[in-house]
């Protein structure tokens, strides 16, 4: 699941991919990830690049957790619940961790 925010959008007060980590992380996803934007455009089609002289706030920070289902409707719900306004992509994904140790989360079934 991925969300795609201005570096400078706010909810609460907090820059929101600060705040979405911590709800994701509240809400027991499996893990969570923020990258800034190196490059790229969205919907208004401007290309944007990082530069030394770029405007704050002008980039976007995608957003990335490792969710099931059930947690991505959860966190979904809470955002709406909240009003935040937030582009999102859910991609099909299998995850788990090759030659766990007892601390590790067991891998999901193949077929989810």
């Amino acid at each position: 699941m991925r969300f795609y925010v201005h570096e400078d959008h706010r909810h609460h007060g907090r820059l929101v991919w600060e705040w979405l980590l911590e709800q994701g992380n509240r809400l027991g996803l499996h893990g969570g990830s923020a990258f800034r934007e190196m490059a790229g455009f969205g919907r208004h089609h401007q290309l944007r690049e990082a530069r030394l002289f770029e405007p704050a706030g002008a980039l976007t920070v995608e957003i990335e957790f490792l969710a099931t289902g059930e947690e991505a409707q959860r966190l979904l719900q809470l955002l709406q619940r909240e009003k935040v306004r937030l582009f999102y992509a859910c991609l099909p994904a299998r995850f788990g961790v090759i030659n766990p140790d007892a601390a590790d989360p067991p891998s999901l079934p193949e077929d989810l």
